[in-house]
């Protein structure tokens, strides 16, 4: 199962890295949130997906299954959805601004030092 989920992450990785490369600003936003829902994969099967029961109080298990990842992989969520609606009106606000969302016209004038 781990393989699996290696495999989608380097799939995810490459959309994702693909889409940082472009001159679209939508699609950088876009490459952004896709390579952080990647390594939010990557955190999660480092940890281990099926390693041990839930650690609940009063239940005799030989293994627990570690918290850690899941609750770092939430907070990592919830910042990244954060930063994905901050970019997303920052980039409205760059196309009210100026009309554009391609990145080469977003670089200034030319008579500009």
């Amino acid at each position: 199962m781990e393989s699996i989920i290696i495999v989608l992450v380097g799939i995810l990785t490459s959309v994702a890295i693909y889409l940082l490369l472009s001159k679209n600003l939508i699609r950088i936003i876009l490459g952004t949130a896709i390579l952080s829902h990647a390594v939010h994969l990557l955190i999660l099967t480092m940890g281990g997906l099926k390693s041990g029961t839930v650690p609940l109080l009063g239940e005799n298990a030989e293994r627990y299954s570690d918290a850690l990842p899941q609750a770092l992989i939430l907070t990592a969520i919830v910042i990244s959805f954060a930063v994905t609606a901050f970019s997303l009106v920052l980039a409205y606000r760059v196309y009210q601004e100026y009309g554009t969302d391609r990145m080469d016209e977003l670089r200034g004038s030319n008579d500009e030092q």
